[in-house]
C-alpha cells in the first residue's frame, strides 16, 4: 500500500530507522538553501496553513502504525518546512497518545521565534534544528533567506526554546568550505551557540546533490578542525548510516516505492536497499526500466551515482 504523506522508513544517518511525515507541498519553504538536496524552493514563504490535511496524515499514521514494525523514530520533514503546517501540534499530540515511538522534528528554526510555534513542538522528543550562519552576509549566501528573516531572530527563537522545551536539541550546522568555516563565522556561531545550548551540535556536510553544483562536500580536516574549535561537551561530525538491523521489505509495488522515494530526494542504491529492503538486483531491474523511461536519472557524485526523479513540466 502506498502512502500521500508518509515515506521510508528510511535510513538515517543520525535517527537510525526513521518514518517520514511529509507535511508540505515539495519546496514550499522559509529558505532557498544551496545545498539542499531537494532542490530550489519554488514557494519562499513564511505563512502558516494546513497545506495538508492534518486528518488525513492522521489516517495514514493509524494505518502504519496497525500493519508495520515500528521505526526507530517518526520523523517530520519532507521536501519542506514543517512547522509551515499549522497542524503540527495536532498531529503530533494524536501520536504521542497513539505509539510510544519517540517524535522528532527536522526543522530550519525559521519560525521558532513565535511563541505560539514553540507550544506546538513541546509532545515532541528531539527537535533537530538547523543554523548553519549568525552573520547576515554568511545566512544569505547559505540560506538565501524569505526577506523577513535575519540569524539573530532565529538564534532568539532557538535560545527561547531551550528554556521551554524538555526534551532533547540536536542543532546542526551545515558546512560549507570556506563560506562559514572561516574564524570570524565560527567565532560568531559559537555565541549562538552559548546562547542555545543544545544537547549536541552535529556538524554535516554534503552527502547527497545540493541545488547549487558549487556546493561541495567539506574536506575532512575542516570538519575537524570545526569540531576542535567548537566549544561544546559533544560536537559531533555526521557520518555515513550504519543500520543497525536489517528492514523488512513493506512493499510489493517496489516501482512506485523507489519513485516515492528518488521523488523526495535522491537516492543511491545502498539507499535504496537500506530503505525498501529489497535485494540490489531486484531493485536494478525497476531502475534500468525506469531509466529508459526516463522517469529517473543518474547523477554522479563523490559518494556514488545517486537516482533523483524527474519532475514533469506544468
Amino acid at each position: 500500500m502506498g502512502f500521500k504523506y508518509l515515506f521510508g522508513p528510511v535510513a538515517s544517518r543520525r535517527l537510525g530507522i526513521s518514518l517520514g511525515v511529509d507535511l508540505i507541498p515539495a519546496k514550499t519553504c522559509s529558505l532557498d538553501c544551496v545545498y539542499c538536496e531537494c532542490g530550489q524552493t519554488s514557494r519562499l514563504t513564511l505563512e502558516r496553513a494546513e497545506h495538508v490535511p492534518a486528518g488525513d496524515v492522521i489516517t495514514e499514521l493509524q494505518t502504519y502504525l496497525g500493519a508495520y514494525p515500528p521505526p526507530d523514530y517518526i520523523t517530520f520533514s519532507g521536501a519542506g518546512e514543517p512547522t509551515l503546517h499549522s497542524g503540527l501540534g495536532r498531529i503530533a499530540r494524536w501520536l504521542k497518545a497513539a505509539c510510544r515511538i519517540p517524535l522528532a522534528l527536522i526543522t530550519n528554526a525559521t519560525l521558532l521565534p513565535r511563541p505560539e510555534v514553540r507550544r506546538e513542538l513541546l509532545d515532541l522528543d528531539l527537535i533537530l534544528p538547523s543554523l548553519d550562519a549568525a552573520s547576515p552576509a554568511v545566512f544569505a549566501v547559505i540560506n538565501r533567506p524569505h526577506p523577513e528573516l535575519s540569524p539573530g531572530a532565529l538564534i532568539s527563537g532557538l535560545a527561547a526554546l531551550r528554556e521551554e522545551f524538555a526534551g532533547q536539541i540536536w542543532l546542526e550546522i551545515f558546512l560549507i568550505h570556506p563560506v562559514n568555516t572561516t574564524p570570524e563565522e565560527i567565532g560568531l556561531l559559537q555565541v549562538a551557540i552559548d546562547r542555545i545550548r543544545p544537547d549536541r551540535v552535529q556538524l554535516n556536510s554534503l552527502d547527497r546533490p545540493g541545488t547549487e553544483g558549487w556546493v561541495r562536500k567539506a574536506p575532512p580536516e575542516v570538519l575537524e578542525a570545526v569540531a576542535r574549535d567548537l566549544r561544546h561537551p559533544r560536537v559531533e561530525i555526521i557520518s555515513r548510516f550504519h543500520h543497525r538491523r536489517e528492514i523488512p521489505q513493506y512493499r510489493s509495488d517496489l516501482e512506485e516505492a523507489i519513485l516515492e522515494a528518488v521523488s523526495r530526494r535522491p537516492c543511491t542504491m545502498e539507499d535504496l536497499v537500506l530503505t525498501l529492503g529489497a535485494a540490489d538486483d531486484q531493485l536494478r531491474r525497476y531502475l534500468d526500466v525506469l531509466e529508459l523511461e526516463h522517469r529517473i536519472r543518474p547523477e554522479i557524485q563523490d559518494r556514488g551515482i545517486f537516482f533523483r526523479a524527474v519532475r514533469k513540466r506544468p
